[in-house]
This record gives structure tokens, sequence and C-alpha cells, in this order.
């Protein structure tokens, strides 16, 4: 049996300790140790690699809070909480510190944006690294949110002066002919997940005239061809539903002074049978080119609900799902 004590601030107890302690439970059921909170002390009790864990945990979170952590919503601090207890427990160390307090600084935001997993922070540092980058894996992962993010913090920099949003049209087996409306409401169902990121991060207004003036566009991957894209951060959403042949027409659209970041789910794939997903391609075909990175992310990247992570690796162990052979 071993104890250790660790002593907060007065003023950050409430704030690191959750309501109601919730954050202090959460530790004790993953990590298997009695954690006793005693003015503005906190005692942790059992086993001498139990306390040592927790107690990596706690200096690692408290370091992470008192730089900047406290103006983070609830939502957060618990996935970063989950991610530092899942990190303890497996075979890792939580490189906690590297992760959570590299920020993306975008305009409309009270909270900091930040990797929340390892594989989310090599994904960003490979952003700042490469001029097109891969991210490929399951949903909940942050591949759109944090390309979006790292688009609005370069065009507010300075770095790029436009951002295209591009994504294949098959969804749900629907011609964007056959959808009411112009051409910006044909696309919203299609690329309604951008939105919904930008939004968190820019004022309505600003998103509404930098669209009218041509600095935020959106597209269908059929209309880049011809097209040169200089000084722009491009993003390709669900790329798991590119042909080869549109994968190419994409990856050449590239002009000077550009980013382009393309995201997919290759589990997900909506191409008729017998066509062959370009992102699937892709991989063989440019793996080994120098400025060209690809990000894998699995199960334990998930940043949703807990359930995802879990039905992402049943579906994984499962293995059944159809897979995407060209015929």
């Amino acid at each position: 049996m071993k104890e250790q004590i660790i002593t907060l601030e007065p003023e950050e107890i409430l704030d690191f300790c959750g309501k109601g302690d919730s954050r202090i439970r959460e530790m004790e059921k993953r990590l298997n140790v009695k954690i006793i909170l005693r003015g503005n002390e906190i005692r942790l009790m059992g086993s001498a690699s139990s306390v040592d864990k927790a107690s990596v945990v706690i200096e690692e979170l408290l370091e992470i809070h008192r730089k900047g952590g406290s103006m983070e919503d609830e939502t957060t601090k618990r996935r970063k909480l989950i991610y530092a207890l899942n990190k303890a427990n497996g075979e890792e160390q939580p490189e906690l510190r590297d992760i959570f307090l590299d920020e993306i600084p975008v305009p409309l935001k009270k909270r900091h944006i930040t990797p929340m997993t390892k594989g989310q922070k090599l994904y960003v540092e490979a952003i700042r690294s490469s001029d097109i980058i891969f991210a490929i894996g399951p949903a909940g992962t942050g591949k759109t949110y944090l390309a979006m993010a790292m688009a609005v913090s370069a065009l507010m920099k300075g770095n790029v002066r436009r951002i295209i949003l591009v994504r294949p049209a098959v969804e749900a087996g629907e011609k964007l002919g056959f959808l009411p409306g112009d051409l910006a409401a044909k696309l919203d169902p299609y690329v309604r997940p951008l939105w919904d990121a930008l939004y968190e991060m820019m004022d309505a207004e600003k998103i509404k005239h930098y669209i009218e003036t041509g600095v935020i566009e959106i597209a269908p991957l059929a209309f880049m061809r011809g097209r040169t894209l200089n000084n722009a951060f491009v993003i390709l959403d669900e790329a798991q539903n590119t042909t080869t042949e549109q994968m190419k027409m994409f990856l050449t659209r590239m002009g000077f002074e550009s980013k382009l970041i393309i995201t997919g789910d290759i589990t997900q794939i909506d191409l008729p049978s017998g066509r062959l997903s370009g992102l699937i391609h892709v991989q063989s075909v440019l793996k080994s080119i120098n400025g060209i990175t690809f990000i894998y992310f699995d199960q334990s990247d998930v940043v949703r609900h807990e359930l995802v992570q879990k039905i992402v690796r049943a579906y994984e162990v499962d293995g059944n799902l159809p897979g995407n052979k060209e015929e």
C-alpha cells in the first residue's frame, strides 16, 4: 500500500476536480486507486503502480489546467481526462503536455482548440510541415474538424488567401441535379460537417462575407477539373468516395503556396460495386513521395462518446465489412 499527497491551489479545486468531484471519481474507477480530497490536498492510496499512474495523470493534467485549461468547457476537460486515463492504463505513458498544450488559434473560440490524442497531435504537426496530407480513419477522430481549424487559423494569419471545401456528392444515391435550390443549396447536405466545424470557429457574418467575396468556397469535386488552386487551403472530405481518376484530378489541381488535406474512412465507401476507391489506391501510389504525409487514425483517436470507440473496435474485430476491390 502506498500513499501520496498532491497539493492544489485553493481556487482551482472545484474546477479541476469537477462538479461533485466527478473527475476524481473517474480516476478512482479507471486507475484502481482511492482518492480523498481534504481541503486543497488530494491524497492517493493504493498499490504502488496505481498511485504512480494516478500521480502522473494528475500532475500533468494540473500543469495543462494551469496553462489555460481552466478556460475549457466540461466536455473538453472530460475528453482529455478519459484519454489520459486510457493512456495510463496502456503500454505507453501519457504524453499529455505535448498533445494538450498545442493550441490552434481561431477567431471565435472562448476555449482553445487542441489535439485530443497522440494521433491528432501527429496530424496537426503533419499539416504544419507537409503540403499534402492524407488523414485516414474512422468517424469521430477529428479528421475534418482539425483540418478546418488549421485552415481557419492559416487564413487569419494570412498564410493563405482562401479556403476551398470540396466533397464528392455520392451519398444516398442522389444526383445534384435532382436536388432543389441553387448550387449552394444542392451541396449543403454533403458539406454539412464542414459547415458545422466552420461555424464553431468563425462569426456567421464573417463567414457570409467570405463566401460572397470568394474567400471561402464550397464546390463538388467534379467542379475542380481544369482549375489551378494557388494560395489556398483546400480540404477534400469523404475522399473514400472518390474514384482513382477523381483523386488524380484533384491532386493535380494544386498550385503554389497551397495546402491540400484529404480525409476519409475506407470502411465507409459508397461507390458503386466494382469501382476502386481513390483513397485506397493513392496509398500505394504516393506513399514514398517526400512532402506527402499519410496519417492513420484508429479507435484510440475517437473523441466522441466513449461508446463510439467500442463500436469502431467491434467492427474492426468482426472484419466483415464489404471490401472495395477493383473488378
